[in-house]
């Protein structure tokens, strides 16, 4: 059963995507910076923001700066707005995207470039620091499985076929991720980017310790 249910997904993975991008940014009470994130972005793509619940101005912000918001009945976390933004989106290729205004625009072009050209399913954008030890045992963890030096960056491109597939149920997208997305036949591959600095505060990441459970249970249950 499990081996067909991978065919069906391999099939639909390989379905021609459209031109169009749609660029998925899940927002958290980012009023001070969610404005400047959408006008760079809404240059070239189709811009979708998911509001999670925000209790500031982060929507009208968004709206008004030009993106489409959607928005979460109340405060559900990064992933539930990850899902709720793939399932919104219309196009062949979704690109995640933080809020925060770490990511460069500009690097989205080399990102989905290896998807246009029919080469991979998932590409990363893989950071050149990984800030958190805890997120860079959760990377090594993966490494065992898919050859990857940043499982847990937010900056990804994916076809929407992928996306709509993937359950995300874990504590954080760390490692679980990819580990999803190739145990349902993906191509997976990163590009390097850089980040810009912000300012904002970097708490103990306490979901990443049971994103170990999970990222073990991808390793040893998972073809």
């Amino acid at each position: 059963m499990e081996a067909h249910m991978q065919q069906i997904y391999q099939h639909m993975l390989r379905r021609p995507i459209m031109n169009d991008i749609t660029v998925v940014v899940p927002a958290y009470n980012e009023a001070e910076r969610i404005a400047p994130v959408v006008r760079d972005l809404i240059q070239d793509y189709s811009v979708l923001v998911v509001d999670d619940g925000s209790t500031d101005s982060t929507a009208s912000k968004a709206e008004n700066a030009g993106a489409k918001v959607v928005q979460q009945p109340e405060n559900m976390g990064y992933i539930p707005a990850l899902k709720r933004g793939f399932q919104e989106a219309t196009s062949g290729i979704v690109v995640t995207f933080d809020a925060d205004g770490e990511h460069r625009p500009e690097d989205i072009k080399r990102l989905i470039h290896p998807i246009k050209e029919d080469k991979l399913d998932l590409v990363l954008g893989a950071r050149s620091t990984v800030p958190r030890p805890s997120e860079r045992v959760l990377n090594e963890l993966t490494r065992l499985k898919i050859n990857v030096q940043d499982s847990g960056t937010g900056f990804r491109a994916l076809r929407r076929t992928l996306a709509v597939t993937l359950e995300l149920d874990t504590a954080c997208t760390c490692g679980t991720f990819v580990l999803e997305a190739a145990a349902n036949g993906a191509r997976i591959g990163e590009v390097p980017i850089e980040t810009r600095s912000i300012q904002k505060p970097r708490g103990i990441a306490w979901q990443h310790g049971k994103q170990f459970i999970h990222v073990l249970r991808y390793l040893l249950f998972t073809s």
